[in-house]
């Protein structure tokens, strides 16, 4: 049986529990001293009882239009930033979301209507400054997606528009989404040096043209044709589904291509940049 000094009243820890939640020592002693196992323990955890911080999604969604870099944001319909151009994205919910890529994919859907087939964490930032409600932590996301006009709009979004992406960082944007924005475009042209992304914002069929374009404006450089060409087709990532005009009817007929099942598993040994 313990002895008096062994089990201190709940009401006296209860008083102290503000200093006794910013040290450490004191609140490990709290949790020896209050709970016999680790089921009583957690049958009477609050994450309450600590400071929480918001929890949000932010999605970068890229696409060519015209063969030029695209990026689509949305105006914002509610406070903070209301009436201001923002990446698409919203907060975490516990009850309808089993992990981050899943609230990315709602949000994704929910504020755009739009379905990606291309999409990856890019980083997690958090800081008492990004957002004026308080501590912040957003998980950034990419997509791209072969070019389409949007859709219908719900959830506090007023419009949506895809941006030249130059053009949008010249807006005054919500948040830290300058931030964001640049740090999802260097994912997305570090990846382009080594794997075959850049056909996720294609519609298919595509030429080999068609897609040195897309590899060049994504790289912002100038690629070889032949060597270009050889990477692709000896790396089998492309299915042949025959010959016609490029997208738009413009140019000479050539011999169309899809992407296969695998290619996205594919990582060329050598880099383009």
């Amino acid at each position: 049986m313990d002895k008096p000094c062994d089990r201190v009243p709940l009401s006296l820890l209860l008083a102290y529990s503000h200093y006794i939640g910013k040290h450490n020592f004191y609140r490990k002693w709290m949790i020896q001293t209050m709970y016999s196992s680790e089921q009583e323990y957690l049958n009477n955890y609050s994450i309450h009882h600590y400071d929480i911080p918001l929890l949000s999604i932010d999605i970068a969604i890229f696409t060519l239009i015209e063969g030029k870099l695209h990026i689509l944001l949305v105006e914002r319909g509610d406070y903070p930033f209301k009436g201001v151009w923002a990446l698409p994205g919203g907060f975490i919910d516990k009850q309808q979301d089993q992990d981050l890529h899943a609230c990315a994919l709602r949000k994704l859907t929910e504020k755009t209507g739009v379905t990606a087939p291309h999409l990856e964490q890019v980083e997690t930032i958090g800081n008492q400054t990004r957002d004026p409600r308080g501590w912040s932590v957003t998980s950034l996301y990419m997509a791209l997606i072969p070019y389409s006009p949007t859709s219908e709009f719900v959830e506090a979004v007023t419009d949506a528009r895809w941006w030249p992406y130059e053009q949008a960082l010249e807006l005054d944007l919500a948040f830290d989404h300058h931030q964001l924005i640049e740090t999802a475009r260097a994912r997305l042209k570090n990846k382009t040096a080594y794997t075959i992304l850049p056909i996720h914002v294609l519609n298919t069929p595509f030429t080999l043209t068609q897609l040195q374009q897309t590899f060049e404006e994504l790289l912002e450089k100038r690629i070889e044709k032949k060597s270009f060409r050889r990477r692709i087709l000896s790396a089998d990532l492309l299915e042949e589904v025959g010959q016609g005009l490029p997208e738009g009817g413009l140019g000479r007929i050539a011999a169309l291509y899809q992407p296969n099942s695998n290619c996205d598993k594919h990582t060329f040994v050598w880099s383009l940049t």
